[in-house]
């Protein structure tokens, strides 16, 4: 899912994201709540209808951004006092208040309310996942309507007994999704996919899986070898905005002085709108002089690039050939023998 965190995608508009044929888009309750606020959106018909998007839309609770943004915040057992990183306001989130604001915004698929801790502190970890499964438990009380799913968010760090009770306390809520939160929040990656593999084994095989934050190439397939069915990261734009593309062959900095009189498109294999017309002696340019422009081509290429892994990943799965598919592309992204890729 391409992160429109502020009710847009960086740098991209909606029409490109449909020629993308991008399902999802993700958008952000703690940004929008501080600004321009849930009442507002909601008065401006909801989320579709203020930013123009027909498709689906996901929420999250706000739950990471209060933990990871705001300088000062104090967690209890009800919720968080946090100071908005805008301009010093204080501010109150609970489990029911995070609900009503995703409810007012009116995406299609909204987040449980949770504790994002750090992932190798197994004391933290342990009460701040008492508190998440009290808040799930809040947030399915609270939510009321029936056009919207709410997923519940399992967390527990490292530790794989937290982890799989995790996964055992939302799946007996019998949510219609479930997100893997506190990822690809510092620890080691080997610790990463370990928790993706007790994850697919712990949550019920019939209902998404969301995994939270996470947007590597090679680490979003080898999730997917794990049971994950949904993502979403920064990273495509936010790369993309400084200069970085990704190819199949890995990734480039089009601000480098090779790419000075080089006439190829930044990816010969895509057929973007990027690809089709564009040079990436003139990208370089662009990108080298602050041209918005060049922000704009460069999401788009990023942003097709993904979404045509993951078009590529459904087409595997189908065909029941993925488990090659993923070793072959990580193997030439990588430019590592393919009987050395562990997926």
């Amino acid at each position: 899912m391409p992160v429109g965190t502020q009710a847009t995608v960086k740098a991209v508009l909606p029409r490109d994201l449909l020629e993308l044929d991008a399902h999802m888009l993700l958008a952000n309750t703690y940004h929008l709540y501080l600004r321009p606020g849930e009442a507002l959106v909601a008065r401006m018909g909801g989320l579709h209808r203020f930013m123009g998007w027909p498709r689906p839309i996901l929420t999250d609770s706000g739950g990471f951004q209060v933990f990871s943004l705001s300088e000062l915040r104090k967690v209890d057992d009800d919720g968080v006092t946090f100071k908005s990183h805008l301009d010093g306001s204080m501010h109150r989130l609970t489990p029911e208040k995070s609900i009503a604001i995703q409810e007012q915004l009116g995406a299609d698929v909204i987040m449980c309310f949770d504790e994002c801790p750090p992932p190798t502190d197994r004391e933290y970890n342990e009460i701040a996942l008492a508190r998440t499964h009290a808040w799930a438990i809040r947030c399915r009380q609270a939510h009321r309507r029936n056009d919207q799913m709410l997923f519940g968010i399992t967390q527990g760090g490292i530790f794989r007994d937290l982890r799989e009770h995790s996964a055992r306390v939302l799946s007996e809520l019998d949510f219609p999704g479930y997100a893997i939160g506190g990822l690809a929040v510092g620890e080691p990656k080997e610790a990463m996919l370990r928790v993706l593999t007790w994850m697919d084994d712990a949550l019920p095989h019939h209902k998404p899986r969301y995994l939270m934050g996470v947007g590597e190439p090679t680490d979003l397939l080898r999730a997917i070898a794990r049971g994950v069915d949904m993502a979403d990261c920064v990273l495509p734009t936010r790369l993309a905005r400084h200069g970085a593309a990704f190819t199949p062959d890995g990734r480039i900095n089009i601000r480098n002085r090779i790419f000075a009189e080089d006439e190829q498109p930044l990816d010969p294999e895509c057929d973007c709108y990027t690809c089709r017309h564009f040079s990436r002696a003139y990208l370089r340019h662009l990108m080298n002089s602050g041209e918005i422009l060049g922000m704009c081509l460069m999401s788009l290429h990023n942003l097709a690039f993904f979404l045509k892994l993951m078009q590529q990943a459904r087409i595997a799965i189908e065909e029941q050939r993925f488990a090659s598919f993923a070793t072959a592309w990580i193997a030439r992204y990588t430019h590592t023998p393919p009987d050395q890729i562990q997926l």
